[in-house]
């Protein structure tokens, strides 16, 4: 059973993972209702916080309906990320979570995200002053290293722990790959054989498949598995493997109608959340994911990712299930 301090999260958890503009609060809620374990805030900067940046205040809404959850910031000033978690313990989520793997240049230029992996020292060194300043469960996200040439994860990982951390989660990439290439979930596996740990650890990158979720657990021996891309436009994909866990076998797609249904909750609640203007804009992504497979679908998907108010992309949705209504979807 894997456990992030007295937090119980079962056997082999699936986690959301933290994404920017895709894991907010309507798009975690989806996740959790389709069987996600345990789901991230998209990453927020300890600097914006500091700053009362709206952006970055709105990023730490969280609902009872989806916990656990864990809030993620991102920082490489210490006095900043600690005035950052006086802040984010106001919204009492059951973890925080620090971003030491975001690959974006913009990010890594500062030190943060990806760019500590250049400094492990002062990588440690955060970690532990946050356990410290908290009473809240400290996690965190990192990658395997800046390149190749500089993969320290195992150490990092013992160091961590050792300073208080409660639980890893490890992206198979190093900075260097970004998201290209194949995941190595290897030295994952070294992080999670060494006698010495015991916290959980999770494994990142390339979980696309229900086999490959069964790999990860199986073959690599893992605490759990966080899921990112997969998940876009597919908050059934949890579910799918889930039922792959239970049966071996691959569980029946959703219908087109149900997946109507769920991309107009999803819109919904995201201009809800965040008004007509951005709950229409930030829902586009998922679309092509919703609607995959489908033949000569471009004209309403351009429709779905080109209207700039709510009640077009409502109509689509009803012109779609009414023209697609008895098309089978196959996994």
């Amino acid at each position: 059973m894997a456990k992030i301090d007295n937090i119980d999260l079962g056997e082999f958890p699936l986690l959301l993972a933290p994404m920017e503009d895709v894991s907010d609060p309507p798009f975690r809620a989806l996740c959790k209702e389709y069987g996600a374990d345990m789901v991230y805030t998209e990453f927020i900067s300890s600097e914006g916080l500091i700053r009362d940046a709206a952006k970055s205040m709105m990023k730490l809404d969280i609902y009872e309906k989806e916990r656990p959850v864990g809030i993620q910031i991102f920082g490489a000033n210490l006095e900043s990320m600690l005035r950052s978690v006086e802040i984010v313990e106001k919204t009492k989520p059951d973890v925080i979570d620090i971003n030491f793997g975001c690959p974006v240049k913009k990010v890594v230029s500062k030190g943060a995200g990806a760019g500590i992996l250049k400094d492990v020292d002062l990588m440690v060194k955060l970690t532990e002053a946050m356990v410290k300043h908290t009473n809240l469960p400290i996690t965190v996200k990192t990658r395997l290293g800046w390149d190749h040439d500089s993969i320290k994860i195992y150490e990092v990982a013992e160091r961590l722990q050792d300073v208080g951390c409660k639980a890893i989660s490890i992206h198979g990439r190093t900075r260097a790959q970004m998201y290209k290439g194949e995941a190595d979930w290897k030295p994952i596996a070294e992080v999670k054989n060494n006698p010495r740990m015991h916290i959980p650890v999770f494994g990142n990158g390339d979980v696309d498949t229900p086999e490959k979720a069964a790999l990860m657990r199986d073959e690599y021996g893992l605490d759990g598995a966080m899921i990112g891309r997969a998940s876009i436009g597919s908050p059934w994909f949890f579910k799918a493997v889930k039922h792959y866990f239970e049966t071996g076998t691959h569980c029946e797609p959703p219908s087109l109608v149900e997946r109507v249904d769920i991309a107009r909750r999803h819109l919904q609640m995201s201009i809800d959340w965040k008004g007509e203007k951005l709950g229409v804009f930030e829902t586009r992504r998922h679309y092509t994911n919703y609607f995959k497979g489908i033949p000569h679908f471009k004209e309403y998907r351009m429709k779905m990712v080109t209207s700039d108010h709510a009640e077009d992309v409502f109509a689509t949705f009803d012109e779609v299930e009414e023209k697609f209504a008895d098309y089978q979807f196959v996994e």
